[in-house]
This record gives C-alpha cells, sequence and structure tokens, in this order.
C-alpha cells in the first residue's frame, strides 16, 4: 500500500499573550508528524538558548545574502533584527510527509500565502479583552503604559483573524488544544490527501 503523502504548511498567529506558543508545544508533544520551523535570525544568542533549536543564528551579512538568494518564505525586521524562514527547509520537510508549522505574526502569513497558497492558516485568540490583559500583567513589573500600548497592539493583531481559515479560542487549555489537534487530524483525511497517501488500495478497491 503507497502510504506516501506530502505534508500540510501551517501558519499560527495570535497576539502576545493569548497563548500560542505553550498550545503548539502541546501539540507537538502528543508525538504527530509535525515539526515547527526554526527561523533565522541576526539577534545575539540569549543564555539558555541553542543554535539550531530556538533559531538558527546568522550574522547579518550571511541574512542578507540569503535574503538576496530569496532562500526565505517570509523575513521581517523586529527592532533591529531580522528574521526569516527558509524556503528550502520547509520544502524538504513538508515532501517527507511531515506537516510544517510556522509561528508567526498576520503579517508573516500573508507573505507565505501569496509564495505557498495551500498554507492554512490558524489564528488563536484569547477568550476576552479582560483575559488577555490579566495575562499581559503578568507579574505586575510592567508600568500601566506599557500595559495599555500591548493591548492596543494585540487589539490591531486581532483584527486580522479573519484572513484565517481557522479560529481558536484559547479559554480551557485543554479544550483549546483538542481543537487545534482536530485542524491538523481533518486536514490529513481530505480527499486530496487521502488520494495522495493511499493510490494503490483506492484503486485495488475499484478494481
Amino acid at each position: 500500500m503507497n502510504n506516501s503523502r506530502h505534508g500540510t504548511l501551517y501558519t499560527v498567529s495570535a497576539p502576545s499573550g493569548a497563548g500560542k506558543t505553550s498550545l503548539v508545544n502541546a501539540l507537538i508533544e502528543q508525538d504527530l508528524p509535525i515539526q515547527v520551523s526554526i527561523s533565522h535570525t541576526t539577534r545575539t544568542i540569549r543564555p539558555g538558548e541553542t543554535g539550531g533549536v530556538n533559531y538558527h543564528f546568522v550574522d547579518e551579512t550571511k541574512f542578507l545574502a540569503m535574503l538576496e538568494q530569496t532562500a526565505f518564505l517570509e523575513h521581517a525586521k523586529v527592532f533591529d533584527n531580522y528574521y526569516g524562514t527558509s524556503q528550502l527547509w520547509v520544502e524538504e520537510t513538508l515532501a517527507k510527509g511531515i506537516d510544517v508549522i510556522l509561528e508567526i505574526d498576520w503579517q508573516g502569513a500573508a507573505q507565505v500565502r501569496k509564495l505557498m497558497p495551500d498554507a492554512i492558516a490558524i489564528f488563536i485568540l484569547p477568550p476576552s479583552k479582560a483575559a488577555l490583559e490579566q495575562r499581559l500583567t503578568g507579574r505586575g513589573q510592567d508600568s500601566q503604559e506599557t500595559i495599555d500600548k500591548r493591548m492596543s497592539e494585540a487589539q490591531s493583531e486581532m483584527s486580522h483573524y479573519v484572513e484565517a481559515d481557522y479560529i481558536v479560542i484559547n479559554d480551557n487549555f485543554d479544550t483549546a488544544l483538542a481543537q487545534l489537534k482536530a485542524v491538523f487530524m481533518a486536514q490529513r483525511n481530505t480527499l486530496a490527501h487521502q488520494q495522495q497517501a493511499h493510490q494503490t488500495l483506492l484503486k485495488d478497491l475499484l478494481s
């Protein structure tokens, strides 16, 4: 039986404080054939980080050379540092039948959609503005001005939920995780994927 299948590319976006990274990490721990893309960045490595695990750390010259070679599926400059997703790595991983998750903002997701229209966009939202503010307040070390600014940025980011294919509301963590997993499981059972994965079986059943 031919079980070869092509992986699916997913973009997962959310405002800061919505719990995106925790949900994605919990999904990966369920031992599904999914990998999270490791971005290239020009920022300095921080204590506790490992090159090739947290990020691929490169200098600006190397990054700009890769950019010139159109090596990135999407890229952005944030606070004087560059970040980018390797297009070659994504394509090679998908070709092995492994799904790929890109944890990126709505702008990055839009860049990816232009180059790879089949990508599935997921947006994670908080259950309320009050809950989001509570999460952003965190340990109470930030000023109200900083929290207000973060809330304003989050609201701007959340307005782009309409560009996603799926919305997950992170109210109860376990429920949100089950909903996120359901998106991946359903995608694997679409007609196109099953035709690709079970060509021999389907041909045999109808012969």
